[in-house]
């Protein structure tokens, strides 16, 4: 094979299992090309190749004597840092845990190991997995490697750098509040955010304990609401034979409880219902990112594309936003310092007395975070999640999959300043960062939707453009299948940036 830094996971499974490359072979291709490659931009931070040279002779073997581990069989991948792998860092990007190595690995890695996968490294985020960047204290700063002036995303962005390089054969990163789709787009990589609750975020040992007294290490601990895990990859196809791989209860629930896909809603481009919301009045993207999406709709309609403009009704891309940043502030309250606490209830206080029209906002202001508010808000917001989960449910009725915009704008120069007072051009402005890089992550979060990326484009400057694909709960199939025609009809297979063939 020439072009094994550029070939997908699927292809390059098929290669392995006939005899055409060997999985230490391939193994030692990406050893290289990270010794080569990465330090330019610093994706891959930890390491196991001694562990996985063994794994890779080990698939060799067993493949020579006609057995086949599984799907993945003698595929080296890597993982994004947060989730743990058995002897290998977990730092979350906190100096506190830049020492810890689990124990035991995470329920995802259990199944990609059983499948035949060869884990063999772990790609960096930010400081706990909490921005749309990627660099720490602990590794440092990721670089895109379109550009290295400009940022992969975050909070994958090791993982997504390290696929466009071409140093890893499939990811898995986690998603939150764009964390997998984000990088994705940035980066001009596929990436799927899963539907809430059908890949297991359990398992493993965290280093949170060392950060937060309030977390207990158990099998048993509660899900983080709206986060999952999820593919990222360098086709479509590798999306579907990750997520075939990880679907599943957690390991512990599944003496009862399993977790089957629905099939596809349709397979011909022709046949797909498709919806487009490709711009908002409260937050439109750049032209740059709005030219290449309304160039992608009309390539669709040319090639035969039912499409119609339409979003979900009384759904408001404002509302979704804030939904979104209200539940997960109370989801994760506990985790603020007491210091962060007192801050808290200090503002809540002036709020309601009407005392701060004459202060800046504080850091629990910039995102509307009240960690003290009461159990009252939250079930308002939980009830209001489940209306617009209703109305989702509605949409897609008459439509298989909503096409949207990823993020505003294209990957960005590094901007490490504070993080509750960034800005950052917009269209020859100056707008809030937040509000740039979040609201159209969020419509898939709060209601629970899977949502696929897939690259469709380039900027004037070469950058990367991804649309968002959503799709019906527990549809992952339906938005992952339209991407895959998307790369046939529109794109076809994925770029190699410039300086990586």
């Amino acid at each position: 094979m020439n072009d094994i830094g550029s070939s997908s996971a699927t292809k390059l499974v098929e290669a392995l299992k006939n005899k055409q490359i060997g999985s230490l072979e391939l193994l030692e291709f990406y050893i290289e090309r990270n010794e080569r490659l990465n330090p330019r931009i610093n994706a891959i931070v930890a390491t196991n190749f001694e562990s996985a040279r063994k794994r890779a002779k080990e698939a060799d073997a067993a493949l020579a004597k006609g057995e086949v581990w599984g799907p993945l069989h003698g595929l080296p991948m890597t993982i994004k840092d947060i989730i743990p792998v058995a002897g290998m860092p977990c730092t979350n990007g906190m100096p506190i845990a830049k020492d810890f190595v689990p124990a035991a690995n995470a329920d995802v890695v259990e199944l990609l190991l059983d499948a035949g996968a060869i884990i063999f490294g772990k790609t960096n985020v930010p400081f706990q997995s909490t921005d749309s960047q990627t660099f720490n204290d602990v590794y440092g700063q990721t670089n895109n490697p379109w550009d290295v002036t400009r940022t992969p995303g975050g909070s994958s962005g090791g993982s997504a750098a390290a696929l466009a390089a071409g140093l890893t054969g499939l990811e898995i990163g986690g998603d939150l509040g764009g964390s997998i789709r984000l990088p994705a787009h940035f980066c001009g990589v596929y990436g799927h955010k899963s539907s809430y609750n059908i890949v297991s975020t359990k398992g493993g040992s965290h280093p949170w304990a060392l950060w937060d007294p309030n977390y207990y290490p158990t099998d048993y601990y509660p899900a983080t609401d709206m986060a999952v895990l999820g593919p990222l990859a360098r086709s479509a196809a590798d999306l579907k034979l990750a997520m075939d791989v990880i679907v599943g209860s957690p390991l512990h629930e599944r003496k009862a409880i399993k977790i089957k896909l629905p099939p596809p809603r349709k397979t011909n481009l022709r046949e797909f219902r498709v919806g487009l919301w490709l711009d908002d009045p409260s937050f439109p993207p750049d032209n740059a990112v709005g030219d290449c999406l309304q160039n992608m709709a009309d390539r669709l309609a040319k090639a035969g594309a039912n499409l119609k403009t339409e979003k979900p009704n009384l759904i408001s891309l404002e509302g979704s936003y804030k939904a979104r940043d209200t539940l997960r502030n109370m989801n994760v309250s506990h985790t603020f310092s007491q210091k962060d606490f007192d801050r808290a209830k200090r503002y809540r206080a002036k709020r309601q007395t009407g005392s701060l029209k004459d202060e800046n906002p504080d850091r629990q202001a910039r995102l509307g975070l009240d960690i003290t508010a009461d159990v009252r808000d939250y079930n308002l917001n939980n009830q209001l999640r489940a209306v617009i989960r209703q109305l989702w449910e509605n949409y897609f009725q008459n439509f298989d999959v909503l096409l949207c915009p990823v993020v505003r704008i294209a990957a960005h120069h590094h901007k490490q300043t504070e993080y509750f007072n960034r800005v950052i051009p917009f269209n020859d402005q100056e707008l809030d960062y937040w509000d740039v890089l979040l609201p159209w992550n969020s419509l898939a979060v709060v209601p629970y939707l899977p949502a696929t990326v897939a690259p469709i484009g380039f900027t004037l400057e070469s950058l990367p453009v991804g649309v968002q694909i959503i799709g019906p709960y527990l549809e992952d199939n339906t938005s992952i299948q339209f991407a895959m025609l998307i790369e046939e009809h529109l794109t076809g297979s994925f770029k190699v940036p410039p300086g990586f063939e």
